[in-house]
């Protein structure tokens, strides 16, 4: 099988490097044949990449030691699920994988848009970038190099009794599914990235790419939320360290090329609406697609510290250099087009609805630069200081959440604002409402202890947006049964099927408002440290943990030191939950498996940390509230992008009859 990987591998190689030649000859001589060979050129990679990964798999399955890869992140006792997630544990399959998805991105871009005026120049693109990482795959880090013992006489296979086992963090569920979903969400901008340099390139900057583009970024801006949704899961329920986000650099990576596309997919609007911003969203889509490759070159450069990050990698800097070099065309093009990108109107109020969506993308990407500056000064400083400075939670939390705030007013401001001018009575009729809800909202947390500032700010503003939400949705359900009759559900879904994107954007909208419900419980969090003999306990608030026994018991996998803790609430049995700490045989590593009782107000998070010198249990509890609205706010935000994915009725409509442009490829 590693043959039959190493020449898909190789196969990936030649033809991308043949698509990429082919396609942009194609794109200058107009010869729509060359333009055709280029894209099977680019699905029949697809095909070799799909062989190249289905070969490892192969030999993460069949235990086969030889090969330096499988022995690093298997072991034969290992279940079949983590064989098969051990595929992307290390870099080598990780960038095979990765590669796998761009390719599958490219090839189902190009057999789509097949008829598309700008498929030479996208066709080009797609394959330069997925040339790149194939090389690297191919000749840096190949992941089917075998295992070879150095000898007097030369080196000779080396075939060891078993593996060195997955990292135990690593095999749980969500490990199974989470980075796949994460390099979706990061390959995908490659798309919208391809169309946006074919449009520099070929001079055709009207709001034709942007259309074609905004659904790829749709559901590349998913994935990618997903994913970050999913380490934070996954961080929640195993590191045991009571927290979902910590600012961590490999988590920051991912979070800044989602804050420039979701800027991207509100300004874009304004392209399609007005012609204006044109400048803007080019260079949002650029920057979105650079800060995604940044993201796997922060993972495997080694140069900040993460418990998310690859070990340290000799191949790091080929990452910058194509990142340098990727700007640096970007760039080239954007500045040489400027005329091209003028804008077809100007802003006509400041209080409109354009400047609304302009001031929203100012904040998102202020809180890009934040976390772009906060990860990379410990670098900076090394590299300047010889020392370096470490920028913790508190710089980011102390400049991150204001901004959150103001995005949060700006998702219910939004709406209640004109296209280009609101008039003073326009903005009383629809400010009253949502404003007097969200300062009774304000007052009611007041009157009820709350104290804290963001957070009493944060509730009085979720009021408010909510609020906004659901008068879109009665105006518009009203105006429907006006119009056609029929109940109010059934309105309702009308609304969905006829305006699907606008509709399902209130729902994520709403869906942001739940999860900021649930980052404000993080004001409130409290946690205590207990060292317990059996029979003792430990308070928080109304809850009481006891101390009942400390088992301890072993699997063909692991050994494990449990506590028995019964935890009760005033004074109440609430149950029995069995936190502990897990030794891998294979790893040696530790690993802590925490307990929780969750609800909707509140989560109890029991960790078992060990045991001291005199033979007591070491307990820490924490008390986080409202943590569990942070999935559900996940869950409603993804359900409504979802929703904005839906075809449009309306735009069904005005479409029918039309037929597909069959305009030859230009340059």
């Amino acid at each position: 099988m590693h043959h039959l990987g190493n020449f898909s591998l190789m196969a990936v190689v030649v033809l991308t490097a043949y698509g990429a030649l082919a396609s942009f000859l194609g794109g200058r001589r107009r010869s729509a044949a060359l333009v055709t060979s280029a894209r099977r050129a680019l699905i029949a990679a697809a095909g070799f990449s799909a062989l190249s990964v289905a070969s490892l798999l192969a030999l993460f399955l069949a235990d086969d030691f030889r090969f330096e890869y499988v022995a690093s992140y298997s072991t034969s006792a290992l279940p079949v699920a983590y064989k098969i997630s051990a595929l992307w544990a290390g870099n080598d399959g990780s960038l095979l994988l990765w590669t796998f998805l761009m390719l599958g991105f490219a090839a189902t871009a190009v057999a789509v848009r097949r008829r598309d005026e700008l498929i030479p120049q996208v066709t080009t693109t797609l394959s330069l970038a997925v040339l790149f990482f194939a090389w690297l795959n191919l000749t840096v880090c190949n992941p089917f190099g075998q295992l070879a013992e150095i000898t007097a006489a030369g080196p000779i296979p080396f075939v060891p009794a078993d593996g060195n086992g997955l990292n135990p963090l690593l095999q749980h569920p969500i490990m199974a599914i989470h980075p796949p979903v994460l390099y979706i969400g990061y390959v995908g901008f490659v798309v919208p990235f391809a169309f946006c340099i074919a449009a520099l390139w070929t001079r055709r900057l009207d709001a034709a790419w942007t259309r074609n583009t905004r659904r790829w970024t749709l559901v590349a801006w998913f994935f990618l939320g997903s994913g970050i949704l999913l380490g934070g899961r996954w961080a929640y329920v195993e590191l045991g360290w009571g927290g979902y986000w910590g600012w961590d650099p490999v988590e920051n990576a991912a979070l800044m090329p989602w804050l420039t596309g979701t800027a991207f997919l509100h300004s874009v609007m304004i392209q399609e609406r007005k012609g204006m911003l044109k400048v803007w969203n080019a260079a949002l889509v650029i920057a979105t697609y650079l800060l995604a490759v940044f993201g796997t070159f922060l993972t495997r450069s080694g140069i900040v510290s993460s418990v998310h990050a690859f070990a340290s990698s000799d191949f790091a800097w080929r990452f910058m250099a194509f990142i340098v070099v990727a700007a640096a065309v970007s760039a080239a093009l954007l500045i040489s087009r400027l005329k091209d990108l003028r804008s077809e109107n100007e802003l006509d109020s400041v209080v409109s609805r354009e400047s609304g969506f302009l001031f929203n993308n100012l904040l998102l990407l202020a809180a890009c630069f934040a976390v772009l500056w906060g990860t990379l000064f410990p670098v900076l400083s090394e590299a300047v200081q010889g020392e370096q400075i470490t920028v913790g939670a508190p710089f980011f939390n102390r400049v991150n959440v204001p901004l959150g705030l103001a995005l949060l007013l700006m998702t219910g401001v939004g709406p209640l604002l004109a296209w280009r001018r609101s008039s003073l009575d326009s903005l009383r009729r629809n400010f009253v409402l949502p404003g007097a809800v969200g300062i009774a909202t304000f007052l009611a947390c007041l009157a009820f202890g709350m104290r804290h500032p963001y957070a009493l700010v944060c509730f009085g503003l979720s009021g408010f947006v909510v609020t906004t939400i659901a008068t879109e949705f009665h105006r518009g359900v009203r105006a429907r049964r006006a119009h056609r009759g029929g109940s109010y559900t059934g309105a309702l879904a009308d609304l969905f099927r006829r305006n699907s994107r606008r509709y399902g954007g209130y729902v994520v909208h709403l869906g942001i408002v739940v999860l900021f419900i649930g980052f404000a419980g993080n004001a409130f969090n409290r946690d205590v440290i207990a060292d317990l003999n059996p029979g003792e306990n430990t308070r928080i608030g109304p809850w009481s943990i006891t101390l009942q026994d400390i088992p301890a018991g072993e699997t063909p996998v692991y050994e494990w030191l449990g506590a028995q803790l019964l935890l009760s609430k005033h004074e109440e049995p609430v149950g029995i939950y069995q936190p502990r700490r897990q030794f891998d045989r294979a790893t040696g590593q530790a690993t802590s498996e925490v307990r929780r009782h969750a609800t909707f107000r509140e989560d109890i998070y029991l960790v078992f940390s060990g045991m001291t010198e005199d033979g007591r249990a070491t307990i820490h509890v924490y008390r986080n509230p409202l943590v569990r609205w942070v999935w559900i706010g996940g869950f409603i935000m993804f359900l409504g992008t979802l929703l904005t994915l839906l075809p449009d009725r309306r735009r069904r409509t005005a479409s029918r009859g039309r037929l597909p442009a069959l305009a030859a490829p230009a340059t």
